[in-house]
This record gives structure tokens, C-alpha cells and sequence, in this order.
């Protein structure tokens, strides 16, 4: 993080926030490797605070040159037209996440929008607010796809699929996940939309001890798989995976679809489709969705992975 790629931040960002998104997007994705020596850093827009993210420790003196460039963007007439308040930065790679805020006050959580919907994120508490912005054309298509289905939503986390599940006109939508904590969350982002909590179900268990509970409640039209690429004591990518795709022919009605993804830089496309074809040799392939165009990567294998399976004859 030199003074080279610190002058390159500073003029993506000042070039953003002159046309500051109305909706919560993705500012600066250096993770996707475009942009030499910013690799482990992300800004993100949450309709007024700037939330800045650090993956990997820098020297000391890294820090304090990004923290002082950082102060001179809040000094820009585009931080003042864009209607910027504040700004964060997070370091994601301490234990705890710390996170400093550098202008403006402490804000424990706030609600955003994406799509015209409406979600409660956590700031400055937590290793993630609670809403993957990656995902949104995901959520899109979900909502594009909904309508009259019983949607299945495994790993739910904050229900983010729900919420654009039920918007979309589905009948009834199932969220499992073993996180209490999570799926109240996303019951308030539910409210938040005025939606009838009585067509969601949510389900605060263990997926591979909970088979008989989830396929009791089906089956389902759409069943949405987006697990952690790890989760200590409760998921592995490279084991746990094949342990659900191989349950979906007694998830799904006939013609039933699935939305696959997964978001681990080391595996890409085929490891879905190869582990569909093995486990749940019915189902076929019909594509792969974009990612948003914030989020370009230097390889595109590397990046959001979500697929999109049907069930077949």
C-alpha cells in the first residue's frame, strides 16, 4: 500500500462519491486484485457513512498514509455534495474486527436499502453488518423468481433471500440456520419490508441434524444453498457441501430449481457443477448469474459463484 496505490484509492473514490449511489453499493472492491497493492481493502457506501475494511495487516506507517488519505477525501467537495457523514474503518483482521471511526460518530447499527428494500446492518460490532453486497444480483433473481413457491433458504444468516423471496410473491419461505441471533434479524428485516411474518418459517438448527424438520416443511419449488466457505464446528466447503447437494431430490417438487453459491477464491464454477452432477445426478445446469459490476476480479473463477440448477425429467 504505497503512495502510488494510496493516489489511485483516493481518485476511485472521489470519482464515486461525485456520483454517490442512492442505494447501498460496493465503492472500491480491491479484493478482486485490479488494482496492484490494494488487494486487501474494500469500501464500501452505506447511504452516507463510508465503511472502510482492511483484510491484512499493514506497517504502521501503511496505516496511518491510508487513515491521513482517507481524511483528505472527507475534506473534498465530493464527500460534501455526496452527503457523507461518516466514515469507518475496519480491521477485519484482528480478532474482534475493531473498528475506528475516523469522522463522525459511532453507529451501532442503521437500516439500508438495496432494490427498494429495506435491511438492519450492524457497524462497528461485528466481522460483517449482515447484508453480503455481492449477493445483490442473487437476491434479484430471487425475488425475479419467487412468485407462488415455497422457498427453501438454507444458511439463511440475516434472511436477505427471504426478504426478496416474500417481496417477490412466494407462497411461503423456510430459513434454517443455526444462528439465533441471525434470524431475528431477519425477522425485523422483514417488518421493516410490512411483510406477513406468517409465511416464514424460521429454523434455528443444525442442518445435518435437523433433515427430518426441513423436509417435513417441504417440498419446495426453490431451494437457496449459501453457506460459509468455513464455520468451525459446523460447516466445511470441501466435505459438508456434497452432504447437502445430495438431499436435494427429496427437498425439491418436480421441475423444482436450486440456487447454488459459494464464495471461496480457491474453488471455482466447477466444483459446484461436478458436485451437482455426482450427488444429485437429476438436476442440471441451466447458469451462472453475474455478479454486480462493482465487484470485478481479475479472475472471474475467484469471485461470487451462484448457480443456478433444475430438477429434470
Amino acid at each position: 500500500m504505497n503512495s502510488d496505490a494510496l493516489f489511485t484509492l483516493q481518485d476511485h473514490l472521489l470519482k464515486a462519491l461525485a456520483a454517490a449511489p442512492k442505494e447501498t453499493r460496493r465503492l472500491f472492491h480491491g479484493r478482486g486484485r485490479c488494482w496492484p497493492g490494494l488487494e486487501q481493502l474494500t469500501v464500501d457506501w452505506l447511504q452516507g457513512v463510508v465503511l472502510v475494511s482492511l483484510f491484512k495487516e499493514p506497517e504502521a506507517a501503511q496505516l496511518e498514509a491510508l487513515k491521513q488519505r482517507l481524511l483528505q477525501v472527507t475534506q473534498s467537495p465530493e464527500w460534501a455534495t455526496s452527503g457523507a457523514h461518516t466514515l469507518a474503518l475496519q480491521h477485519r483482521y484482528l480478532l474482534q474486527s475493531t473498528t475506528e471511526w475516523l469522522l463522525g460518530e459511532a453507529i451501532e447499527d442503521m437500516t439500508i436499502t438495496e432494490g427498494g428494500l429495506r435491511y438492519r446492518v450492524d457497524l462497528g460490532r461485528k466481522q460483517n453488518t449482515g447484508l453480503f453486497l455481492d449477493m445483490r444480483y442473487g437476491r434479484d433473481w430471487v425475488r425475479a423468481n419467487a412468485q407462488g413457491k415455497r422457498v427453501l433458504n438454507l444458511f439463511a444468516y440475516t434472511c436477505g433471500f427471504s426478504v426478496a423471496a416474500i417481496e417477490g410473491g412466494a407462497e411461503h419461505v423456510v430459513n434454517l440456520d443455526m444462528s439465533s441471533q441471525a434470524l431475528s434479524r431477519g425477522r425485523d428485516n422483514h417488518r421493516l419490508n410490512g411483510h406477513d411474518l406468517g409465511k416464514v418459517t424460521f429454523l434455528g438448527h443444525d442442518l445435518f441434524k435437523s433433515w427430518g424438520k426441513v423436509i417435513g416443511k417441504g417440498p419446495y419449488d426453490l431451494v437457496i444453498i449459501d453457506p460459509p466457505s468455513f464455520q468451525k464446528g459446523s460447516f466445511l466447503l470441501t466435505k459438508d457441501y456434497q452432504r447437502v447437494l445430495r438431499r436435494l431430490p427429496e427437498l425439491l417438487r418436480p421441475e423444482g430449481t436450486v440456487l447454488a453459491c459459494m464464495n471461496d477464491p480457491a474453488f471455482g464454477a466447477d466444483f459446484l457443477i461436478e458436485g451437482v452432477m455426482r450427488e444429485a445426478p437429476s438436476l442440471r445446469f441451466e447458469q451462472r448469474l453475474e455478479n454486480p459490476p462493482e465487484f470485478a476480479d481479475a479472475d472471474v473463477e475467484c469471485g461470487l459463484k451462484a448457480l443456478v440448477f433444475k430438477l429434470g425429467d
